[in-house]
């Protein structure tokens, strides 16, 4: 990947060590750390640390191993860190039998120079933090693989991306296609122009026929949840960390109704939101604690910060899901029947989630930001020579179908899985299954 603002016949390299190796349940790992530019338009400026793990099946021989291609996988997100594997099963399993496997924590997540409310401060004002900030998206996570491989030895690899992890994969084909040997893509082709409203009127649709879907498998959790919305709406709950369990906090519950291993989890939840108590009904503190692990942003501040900014193009997204909504007021908290929300990310966030009000001033700078640099280059991708398959799910609630085709038409030979079999945690109800299918279909040529 070419690196403007470096000199004439000078080659950027990412120092490179090894941690840790450990063998245990049928597999080897090592713990690699890369140091890179953190301005991959400067590269002789500040630093950041990058890791990521190695997996191999402990069926190879050392020596086997280290002659077998490398996979690169892509993580969902933005702002989730890399797997962390406590052996080999599904997608993982099915790729340690040809790959060893390298589990990029993308910058600024898990061990690659991490982001939350602790450590952006450290950066300055929020005018400073949004400009760092600015350098944590695809095209530069793209820029660390490139110097990543390079420090590897490998030649051009195959990459494999869930959800954001196929926006970055676009972005890879966009701007170093030269080091891709095949990409494979789950539940992740963006849109490669256009707003971001786009984008929400789309998932907005599809998250309402989502919603009727469930209430029909579940009729009487219809009950429950404007029971529990009534009960928020006069009676103050706090969550673990202390923060207000509001209506619209609640509404986030619908993260549930993004896939096929979850949505039944949903069902259980309700199932026990209540507890008696002195004064009368309260909810229950197994509820609260498992609606915090979903509402909470504390673990990957990352995913508040710069969701909306993934469709960012020369253009600012203006806190898009916010300004949508008012085209869908049957998502509003105090809607009657209350639906619940997919992944937007909304303003509120910022006052209502304590591990993100810190962040509140810089997440209004990034909202406002005009000036994000392109992710996509239609021409280099219409004219791409990388075999490429993407499984497209056409219920997706974060990912619309609609959009992906269009994106998919714009790449030259890309191949398309369109089911209806999955949504978007597809390869986690049988990983080992689509990993297979995609990569049989870039090595066929064919469906």
């Amino acid at each position: 990947m070419a690196e403007e603002g470096t000199p004439a016949g000078a080659r950027v390299r990412a120092q490179h060590e090894v941690r840790a190796r450990h063998e245990f349940r049928g597999m080897r790992t090592a713990e690699h750390l890369f140091t890179v530019p953190l301005d991959h338009s400067a590269p002789s400026g500040e630093t950041i640390t990058v890791f990521a793990r190695e997996y191999v099946s402990a069926a190879h021989s050392e020596d086997k191993a280290a002659q077998l291609p490398w996979l690169l996988f892509l993580q969902g997100g933005p702002g989730g860190r890399g797997n962390r594997f406590g052996s080999l099963g599904g997608w993982s399993k099915a790729a340690a039998r040809d790959f060893r496997i390298l589990m990029l924590d993308q910058r600024g997540t898990g061990l690659s120079s991490p982001i939350d409310r602790n450590t952006l401060p450290l950066r300055g004002p929020a005018g400073s933090q949004a400009a760092y900030l600015a350098h944590f998206r695809a095209d530069s996570i793209v820029a660390d693989a490139e110097l990543i491989r390079d420090a590897l030895g490998s030649g051009p690899w195959t990459v494999y991306g869930q959800s954001y992890g196929g926006f970055c994969a676009l972005s890879y084909l966009s701007f170093a296609p030269e080091g891709l040997r095949e990409v494979l893509v789950t539940g992740g082709l963006p849109p490669l122009s256009g707003p971001a409203d786009d984008v929400y009127r789309a998932t907005f649709q599809r998250v309402a026929a989502r919603n009727a879907e469930y209430f029909g498998w579940y009729p009487e959790d219809r009950a429950t949840v404007e029971r529990i919305a009534r009960h928020l709406r006069s009676t103050p709950e706090f969550l673990p960390d202390g923060g207000p369990l509001t209506v619209e906090r609640f509404q986030m519950l619908g993260a549930y109704l993004g896939g096929n291993t979850r949505v039944d989890s949903l069902h259980y939840l309700l199932e026990d939101a209540f507890t008696e108590a002195d004064g009368g009904a309260r909810l229950s503190d197994v509820f609260l604690d498992q609606v915090q692990s979903i509402v909470s942003r504390r673990a990957n501040p990352l995913y508040a910060l710069m969701h909306e900014s993934i469709y960012g193009q020369g253009q600012a997204t203006g806190w898009s899901a916010w300004r949508v909504l008012d085209e869908y007021p049957e998502f509003r908290p105090d809607a009657e029947p209350l639906l619940l929300t997919g992944e937007m990310v909304y303003p509120w966030y910022f006052e209502q989630d304590p591990a993100l009000r810190p962040l509140k001033e810089v997440a209004g700078l990034l909202a406002a930001k005009e000036d994000w640099r392109p992710l996509y280059d239609p021409h280099r991708l219409a004219a791409n020579t990388v075999p490429v398959a993407a499984a497209v799910y056409s219920d997706d609630i974060y990912v619309d179908r609609k959009l992906s085709l269009e994106t998919a038409s714009a790449v030259r030979g890309l191949q398309v899985w369109e089911t209806a079999d999955f949504h978007h945690d597809g390869i986690a109800d049988d990983g080992e299954g689509i990993f297979g299918r995609l990569l049989g279909m870039v090595r066929s040529g064919g469906r």
